[in-house]
């Protein structure tokens, strides 16, 4: 589980009276799965239940942590034979694939093979050997991913290939969970949020039409913060290396790796975007926590993203982060505050 990297006004000791909230969480995904709603909102609890409901219904689909689960089976007979999936299976790893290509592979699914040679799959950190770093790298990449859309079937092109949801699930179920509440009970005004890494805010909280607020944490600073963002029909992910992480020669190895080397991502502090939907906002996340200096070419291709990066440049005697001055690309005065003190 990773711990939170962004907190909502709501919390606030300041928040505003008619800002109250009903508020329904549940465990899933190994995080906090939480729906908030405004006081007030019809049939609230029923509608949270129900869309966490789905939520576990997702992650008993796209889990590979459960030997039963559609991708876990996935991964088992695609290398041998094209395997027909879900209509929305099929629908989110085309979606995943056309984000691989976009970001140029710095987001990637299909590196469940890096993922387990590291140890992270068991949350184990380790660094293989360079052998084994090229023996996963050769078995992972959505390039070895075929997508037959008239069979709705997939097939991988390498034995060994695994699909790993981890870095875009949680946002994908949120986004689902959304469109539950919107489509099924009506709903027009929620926040939905996974551990306080990914979000999706649907219409505005009562009395503050510029969206909810929601403070992004400072990565290795308690008491720091790198801005408030404002969201409104928007999701918001960050990627940020500071909770799963293991020593080695005196540098901090995190989980996040880049899929086109196989190494930890280490000129990153985190990464934070915000997007048309949760799924996206992961996806993009991770693809600029993976760029680092270059992810302001995100922006470029797709303007409609907003992004707040903070490199990582640690002091070469003592290994220990500087303070450096976050990054904000596409990002108004009406959706963005920054930090009182950036220095």
């Amino acid at each position: 589980m990773i711990g939170p990297l962004f907190q909502f006004l709501a919390d606030s000791p300041t928040a505003p009276p008619d800002y109250s909230l009903i508020r329904v969480a549940r465990r899933a995904m190994a995080t906090q799965f939480e729906i908030a709603l405004p006081v007030g909102t019809p049939d609230a609890v029923a509608a949270a239940e129900d869309a966490l409901d789905l939520i576990d219904d997702l992650e008993d689909q796209l889990t590979i942590y459960r030997p039963h689960s559609e991708v876990s089976r996935l991964n088992t007979v695609a290398s041998t034979a094209a395997t027909a999936v879900s209509a929305n299976l099929f629908e989110f790893l085309t979606q995943c694939s056309s984000w691989s290509h976009l970001t140029e592979g710095t987001f990637d699914i299909a590196t469940g093979a890096l993922v387990k040679t590291w140890g992270f799959f068991s949350r184990q950190g380790r660094v293989p050997t360079p052998r084994e770093r090229n023996e996963a790298l050769a078995k992972s990449g959505m390039r070895h991913v075929i997508l037959n859309a008239e069979s709705q079937s997939v097939k991988y092109r390498v034995p060994g290939l695994e699909l790993n949801f981890g870095a875009v699930g949680k946002g994908y179920a949120l986004d689902r969970a959304a469109e539950l509440l919107r489509s099924r009970w009506g709903i027009r005004s929620a926040l939905l949020h996974a551990g306080g890494s990914s979000a999706f805010a649907m219409g505005h909280p009562p009395g503050d039409e510029r969206g909810w607020g929601v403070h992004l944490k400072h990565p290795w600073d308690a008491t720091g913060s790198l801005g408030t963002v404002r969201l409104r029909n928007r999701g918001l992910g960050t990627s940020a290396a500071t909770f799963q992480h293991f020593d080695y020669n005196g540098r901090k190895l995190g989980h996040l790796l880049d899929p086109r080397r196989g190494w930890p991502v280490e000129c990153t502090a985190s990464a934070s975007v915000i997007a048309a939907s949760a799924a996206e906002a992961d996806a993009m996340s991770t693809a600029a926590f993976v760029l680092g200096p270059d992810a302001e070419r995100l922006t470029r291709l797709r303007p409609s993203l907003s992004m707040v990066l903070l490199l990582s440049e640690p002091d070469s005697a003592s290994q220990r982060h500087k303070r450096c001055k976050p990054h904000f690309l596409n990002l108004g005065p009406d959706s963005y505050s920054p930090p009182a003190d950036p220095d």
